[in-house]
């Protein structure tokens, strides 16, 4: 899970993909955090997102550094406790702009059922699961 951690952190930025009415959604995310021994991820409960997630939890994301991907498909679980939005705001303090805790609109996920595989070219893949 740390490999994991680790490496969607250094890449600042990875792509989530979710389904909405069997269309596969992308987009870019960079929240991700690690609280009480589960990974993390953030959004608003405002946007078409988190929509598709409590329609569907199952996702997949993706990052690259320039030489290594990582796919991870998980399910997502909701977390509505105010201890786990408090560890992500605190993990990311740009969003006080957008999002606080309790505010109704923030809403925290962790990934379940984890499988992640790391690839690189010319390399045998590596799965983590957790």
């Amino acid at each position: 899970m740390q490999a994991v951690h680790d490496f969607l952190k250094k890449t600042n930025t990875y792509f989530l993909a979710t389904v909405e009415d069997g269309q596969p959604r992308v987009r870019p995310f960079g929240t991700i955090n690690l609280f009480e021994s589960r990974l993390y991820i953030q959004t608003g409960k405002k946007k078409c997102v988190a929509k598709q997630i409590a329609a569907n939890p199952k996702v997949e994301l993706c990052a690259f550094d320039g030489e290594t991907w990582l796919r991870v498909a998980a399910t997502l679980v909701e977390d509505s406790r105010v201890e786990a939005q408090a560890s992500m705001l605190d993990a990311y303090p740009q969003l006080s702009g957008m999002y606080a805790v309790n505010d109704g609109n923030t809403v925290v996920y962790y990934l379940k059922d984890v499988v992640a595989t790391f690839y690189k070219f010319g390399s045998e893949p590596r799965e983590v699961r957790f």
